[in-house]
């Protein structure tokens, strides 16, 4: 049996608004609303970004997070924190860097330059 990444699924308590703000993010669009309770961004490329309504999302660090890559990464992190995205840290580790943000919700994600 071979399974295949299909769709990253983030909670939250308001699917439309994250959903709304990553799609915005990654150039995404939403292809399904499901009345707000589950909403699903398709990308330009790779798996679809999903966005689950829950009245109480799992509180602490998230097990799981995107690591996102761009061609200038100065450039994309002041435009992510403008858009919303909050400064985590900075990371360097044998010459590679990469920065840590989180979403609205507080969902921390990487960004790194190719």
């Amino acid at each position: 049996m071979t399974l295949t990444l299909g769709m990253i699924t983030t909670d939250t308590t308001d699917a439309t608004a994250l959903a709304a703000w990553w799609a915005q993010q990654t150039d995404g669009t939403i292809t399904q609303d499901n009345d707000g309770w589950f909403v699903v961004v398709e990308l330009p490329a790779g798996p679809m970004l999903a966005f689950q309504r829950v009245e109480d999302p799992t509180p602490g660090k998230n097990r799981l997070h995107l690591d996102l890559g761009t061609t200038d990464l100065d450039g994309a992190t002041q435009l992510l924190l403008a858009a919303g995205a909050r400064h985590v840290a900075n990371h360097e580790m044998d010459g590679f860097h990469w920065v840590t943000l989180a979403d609205p919700d507080g969902n921390e994600f990487c960004i790194a330059q190719h």
